[in-house]
């Protein structure tokens, strides 16, 4: 009794873990939609990270250079040991003697009697400040400063749209090889079962052995098509964790399939308006050119002059001895402005600001050459967009005939009004009629994503 009461426990006990691990596997799986990728990705992805702490570098360094127009204050301290005094020479002349004097010291003005000055110990202490008045190229820097940020700003959209981009095509991606896999899988079924009626015809005696392995040879014929989209469904899965910013051991799941996509793309039209205004290069190009005239004010404030205040007070003393005591303090004060002009440095200067005004006339040809080059992008992804819609509705259309020929060939086929090949003909068509449907989807939501991103205007990145 105590061994069949131990032994149901134990049988208990195995199935409520393999329950438990069940649960903690199921739970571990994450479902996901693209909505919740990209969110994930803005929140998480490293990039995304470090633009935000650049961003906040970049504020550092505006106020960085804001302190400098406060005064600045410095407090110092320094000892000296005089090892020889300094020795200092009279001439009589400068004693008022004139002449006669001169003649009295026999030497005139080469009076070789000298007379020591100081003392073993200089201490001195004190403070200085300084504060800029008026400096014209450190007005300006705040302006640059205020640049930088506006860039650091746009580059981290930049970087926000392209991840975007990247998170919808891999997702896309994703998708399209699941679908992919299915469609095999269903043909691959197909196949199996056809192998296995010949199969057993062959041991009724109806069939012969040369139909056995021309089924058998179709299903194998797929096995490797579907080994294939399970090693590209794995690949996809673990890009979309890189771009997620998420561990490669997460076990993740895409909830949605093309066929949802396919029924809310004819919820909208294509974008009408394919104005550049957000477009994120553009935008940088533009705030690039604005640093860089900026840039120029500086170069040319270089050429005005800049006035300084400064004022120190200092406690110094000088004894003999010992450094440690017989200190006599005395204190030492000052105020003063100070007025610098740049008057001729080799010209310096002026290639600089030569420099500068060049490089401005720059930008205007690159932004030139840049919008042409985006608004082709933009005409080639709304011709991606027509053609992929054309390419769906045909290919729709085109599965459903594929579908209908199957049924009419399968029935043919049981009557043995069909060959095998032709059965098989209609089969690999119906599969490459749905792969080449689900492959037109893909390419518009591609085309899509990609027009968004040069666009610059998706509803994750706030413009």
């Amino acid at each position: 009794m105590f061994k069949k009461t131990l032994l149901i426990a134990t049988l208990l006990c195995a199935a409520t873990a393999t329950a438990q691990t069940a649960t903690t596997a199921n739970a571990a799986q994450v479902p996901l939609s693209l909505d919740e990728c990209i969110r994930i990705a803005l929140n998480d992805n490293p990039t995304i990270k470090v633009n935000d702490m650049e961003i906040e570098r970049v504020d550092y360094a505006k106020k960085e250079v804001i302190g400098q127009l406060f005064p600045s204050v410095n407090f110092s301290a320094q000892y000296t040991r005089n090892l020889a005094l300094q020795t200092i020479y009279i001439d009589a002349g400068a004693m008022g003697g004139g002449a006669a004097g001169g003649e009295e010291g026999g030497g005139g003005n080469n009076s070789k009697t000298g007379m020591k000055m100081g003392r073993d110990n200089n201490h001195n202490v004190g403070f200085s400040a300084s504060i800029p008045i008026f400096v014209p190229a450190l007005w300006k820097s705040i302006k640059l400063s205020d640049n930088q940020i506006l860039q650091n700003l746009e580059a981290s959209r930049a970087n926000k749209l392209s991840l975007v981009n990247q998170v919808k095509n891999a997702y896309y991606a994703l998708l399209l090889a699941k679908d992919t896999k299915k469609v095999i899988e269903q043909n691959h079924s197909t196949a199996q079962f056809n192998a296995d009626v010949y199969k057993r015809m062959f041991e009724l005696g109806t069939a012969s052995e040369y139909d056995v392995l021309r089924a058998n040879v179709a299903v194998t014929n797929l096995e490797p098509s579907i080994l294939e989209a399970e090693n590209s469904i794995k690949q996809l899965e673990l890009q979309l964790k890189v771009l997620m910013g998420m561990d490669a051991t997460a076990d993740i799941e895409a909830v949605q399939s093309l066929d949802e996509f396919k029924g809310a793309m004819y919820d909208r039209a294509i974008m009408a308006d394919t104005s550049l205004v957000y477009n994120t290069s553009l935008k940088s190009l533009d705030l690039q050119t604005d640093y860089l005239k900026k840039a120029l004010d500086v170069t040319k404030a270089s050429w005005l002059p800049t006035i300084t205040g400064s004022g120190n007070y200092m406690w110094a003393s000088m004894s003999n001895g010992s450094p440690f005591k017989n200190f006599m303090w005395n204190g030492v004060s000052s105020v003063g402005l100070t007025l610098a002009w740049p008057i001729f440095q080799g010209g310096q200067r002026y290639y600089k600001q030569k420099q500068a005004e060049v490089a401005v006339r720059e930008m205007s040809w690159q932004r030139e050459n840049l919008e042409r080059s985006l608004h082709t992008q933009v005409q080639t992804q709304i011709d991606n967009l027509n053609k992929s819609i054309k390419q769906i509705e045909s290919n729709n259309a085109g599965v459903e005939q594929a579908t209908k020929a199957s049924e009419i060939m399968q029935q043919s086929f049981k009557i043995g009004a069909a060959s095998f090949i032709q059965l098989r003909d209609t089969e690999d068509a119906l599969m490459n009629a749905r792969l080449s449907y689900y492959q037109a989807i893909y390419n518009y939501l591609v085309a899509d994503s990609n027009l968004e991103y040069v666009l610059g205007n998706t509803e994750y990145v706030a413009q």
